[in-house]
């Protein structure tokens, strides 16, 4: 933008000089504010960017979370299996399966050498909210016990397979 200067009569050159001197650095200053935001069009590309790591990166974070929940419920059979063992170690015999695993924290009435509780919280439940299933005596060995899984049913793939302690 070009910069016209009136010369008025005693006005020195040095004042000319200060004066355009302040309009360039002006003009400088609203350059640099105008160019300090973002445009549209790099706002937009820096969330296409983010929606295609989200796009990438969120099916892998949610496979795991299912996983992880099949290893709680192994983890947690392994557990239930080892108070079982050691409730028949006391006893002489694996509870029935009308005593159930209740009887792991509860003395049964008709068991004298109940010596327990054999867990040191409260029976838990499977990490998708149901009991675990419990048979004694089992199909697979002395007893059998078992989570239906995610779909609570029988049988059934991946994070809905069954979580067994035979296998």
């Amino acid at each position: 933008m070009p910069y016209f200067t009136h010369r008025h009569h005693g006005s020195s050159s040095k004042q000319a000089t200060e004066q355009a001197s302040d309009q360039t650095s002006a003009q400088t200053s609203f350059q640099a504010l105008r160019q300090t935001g973002f445009t549209l069009l790099e706002l937009l590309v820096v969330m296409v960017i983010i929606g295609l790591l989200a796009g990438y990166v969120g099916p892998k974070y949610f496979a795991q979370i299912g996983k992880s929940e099949s290893k709680t419920a192994k983890a947690q059979v392994e557990a239930l299996g080892k108070a079982l063992d050691q409730y028949r170690l006391d006893t002489g015999r694996y509870p029935s399966s009308e005593q159930g695993l209740t009887s792991l924290n509860v003395a049964p009435a008709d068991e004298s050498r109940w010596h327990g509780p054999y867990l040191q919280k409260a029976l838990p439940v499977d990490p998708w909210g149901k009991p675990y299933q419990y048979r004694s005596p089992g199909e697979h060995g002395d007893y059998d016990l078992w989570s239906f899984g995610k779909d609570g049913q029988a049988g059934g793939q991946d994070d809905a397979a069954d979580i067994v302690s035979w296998q």
